[in-house]
Parts: structure tokens; C-alpha cells; sequence
């Protein structure tokens, strides 16, 4: 198994150090091992669930139900039924937003679609 410093960690995922550290310190990331100096090493395993919080931070979920999640995910298979009912009201609200924002882009395409037939007429009346 590869172990990654947390340079490679932060290379890997896209997370500050920072971001790295605060989601250990209120256990969205399981405690990290460290070598024999005390410095942090992270493995695949703590790559792949990153990777996995990077998602469900991209798409919007609040904190707390990834702290959520993530404690369902630490107490086994037994709870995979909460799992799926959390990660589909999740995928719930994503269709909400997704649907919110192509409504708006209809919207700005609209409004470039106006100011390019305002360019036209303003072009059509120049001698």
C-alpha cells in the first residue's frame, strides 16, 4: 500500500493542508498514522475516502451530514441502508440545483440572445 506525505496528500486530492487537518480534527477524516518523526502519512485508503469527501463537498453537502455519513460509513455494513437513504436525499437536492441552474443559464442565454440582436439593429442603422 502507498503511504503519501502530506505534501502528496494535498497534491492528490486538491485539499489545502489546512482543510487536510481541520477534517481530522473534527473526525471527518480518521486519525492519520504517522512515521517514526510523528509526521503524517496518508494512505490510499485515506485518499480514496478523500476523494469521496471531495464530491460530496463539490456538490454541496453541508458538513455535518458528511460527518454523518462518515460515522455511518466507520460503524459498518449494518448500516448501508442509512447510507443510501442519506446519499439519495443528497442526489435529491443535486437535481434541485441542477435544475435551478440550467433554468438561469436559459435565462443568460436569453439575455445574450437579446444584446446580439440589439448589436444587429445598432449595425443594420450605421451608414
Amino acid at each position: 500500500m502507498a503511504v503519501y506525505t502530506p505534501a502528496e496528500a494535498v497534491e492528490e486530492t486538491g485539499f489545502s493542508l489546512d482543510t487536510l487537518r481541520y477534517y481530522e480534527r473534527i473526525g471527518l477524516l480518521e486519525r492519520i498514522g504517522r512515521n517514526a518523526a510523528g509526521q503524517r502519512r496518508f494512505t490510499d485508503d485515506d485518499i480514496g475516502w478523500l476523494g469521496m469527501i471531495r464530491c460530496l463537498r463539490d456538490t454541496g453537502m453541508p458538513i455535518a451530514e458528511m460527518l454523518r455519513f462518515a460515522a455511518l460509513t466507520r460503524q459498518g455494513d449494518h448500516t448501508i441502508p442509512e447510507r443510501i437513504e442519506l446519499l439519495e436525499a443528497h442526489d435529491r437536492a443535486v437535481e434541485r440545483q441542477l435544475d435551478d441552474l440550467q433554468t438561469k443559464q436559459g435565462a443568460i442565454k436569453r439575455k445574450i440572445g437579446y444584446y446580439k440582436d440589439v448589436l444587429a439593429m445598432d449595425r443594420a442603422f450605421t451608414c
